[in-house]
């Protein structure tokens, strides 16, 4: 199945629904798993890889929660199409590298994605939208369960699931939520609070996960210990820490409206009239622009707008869904010109202030 059908489709964890959606965007849980007696991917031959494919194929096509899902081969797809599905969060930079047997499974919504033979032979992930940490760890428990019943992992009664990574050993998995907090940026106290996160063994990134610095006000927060504890006690103490940064979001941007009033208004008119009238525009000023329209809009500023649009416009910018849906490759000069006329398009009805 051609990955352009994605182009068509409403990202589930963008929609801006589910609890505190205005702070939260997503919540992610990531399963790493591996097949008992294969080597690890970075060292498995070709024949050893090609057999991990055909095994978690199978419990893919036997699962329910992966009925009609897209199934592509990474060697069958160019960098663009690559970085498209990275820019969709469906798959990490790494998996988009791997040019021997590799493949990625997206179902219905792109709810679930299984990418097979990345860093681990598993690498299973359930993405939803606002603030649904258990409801996305109900879901993966249960999808978990069903590949165990074709899927023989490799485990140990003492260590818990053997991972490539030593990081990932234990329960293998990773919790985390991306969080818009604008009013903490602009309130000079997010280096407070990442300073805290991070004491508490919490990890912070940015809009792509490892590797990437937080831009446009995206802060990935996620656990780093997987070893000694259990799922349950993974998602209770991320889902305290961020309820209280939920919190002081909230707070800080009831203290804006209250000593700022002016100034957030000028900040998010602004931003609304740059990007409704540019005719050409960077990625970088793009998403700092719509963080601040996002904010807008959450506060009552802007009226006429929804937050589905700018979360999709947050993906829709970016590089590679760019050149997807124009069909070709673009110098950076073209992105900026169809990225800027995207956008005018997505804004195009006239919008009232309060």
């Amino acid at each position: 199945m051609n990955i352009k059908v994605l182009l068509n489709r409403t990202t589930e964890w963008l929609k801006g629904q589910g609890p505190d959606a205005d702070i939260v965007i997503s919540s992610r849980i990531r399963l790493a798993r591996n097949i008992m007696d294969i080597p690890f991917p970075h060292r498995a031959n070709d024949e050893s890889r090609r057999k991990a494919l055909g095994i978690v194929g199978k419990a893919i096509k036997a699962s329910k929660h992966m009925h009609a899902s897209l199934y592509v081969q990474l060697n069958e797809l160019d960098v663009i199409d690559k970085q498209f599905l990275v820019e969709r969060h469906l798959m990490s930079k790494h998996l988009a590298e791997e040019t021997r047997e590799s493949a990625l499974a997206v179902g219905q919504g792109e709810v679930i994605s299984v990418m097979i033979n990345e860093e681990d032979h598993l690498r299973v992930q359930v993405l939803r939208s606002g603030f649904q940490l258990r409801d996305a760890w109900d879901l993966i428990n249960i999808l978990d369960d069903e590949f165990e019943k074709s899927i023989h992992y490799a485990f140990s009664p003492v260590y818990g699931y053997l991972t490539c990574c030593p990081t990932n050993v234990g329960t293998g998995m990773r919790a985390s939520v991306m969080m818009h907090i604008p009013a903490l940026v602009l309130s000079k106290q997010v280096n407070q609070v990442i300073q805290a996160v991070l004491k508490l063994g919490l990890a912070v990134r940015g809009l792509y996960g490892e590797g990437t610095e937080p831009s446009g006000n995206l802060f990935q927060m996620s656990n780093q210990v997987t070893l000694g504890t259990t799922e349950e006690d993974i998602i209770v103490s991320l889902e305290k820490v961020i309820r209280q940064i939920v919190t002081h979001e909230r707070n800080a941007r009831v203290a804006l409206l209250r000593d700022s009033a002016s100034e957030l208004q000028d900040r998010v008119w602004r931003a609304y009239g740059l990007l409704k009238n540019a005719r050409v525009i960077s990625s970088k000023e793009t998403i700092e622009l719509l963080s601040a329209l996002r904010l807008g809009v959450s506060l009552e500023i802007l009226k006429g707008i929804d937050v589905l649009t700018i979360n999709e416009l947050f993906m829709q910018t970016q590089p590679a869904h760019l050149q997807e849906m124009v069909g070709r490759e673009l110098d950076a000069d073209e992105r900026d010109f169809f990225r800027a006329e995207l956008i005018r398009r997505k804004l195009a009805p006239e919008r009232k202030g309060k």
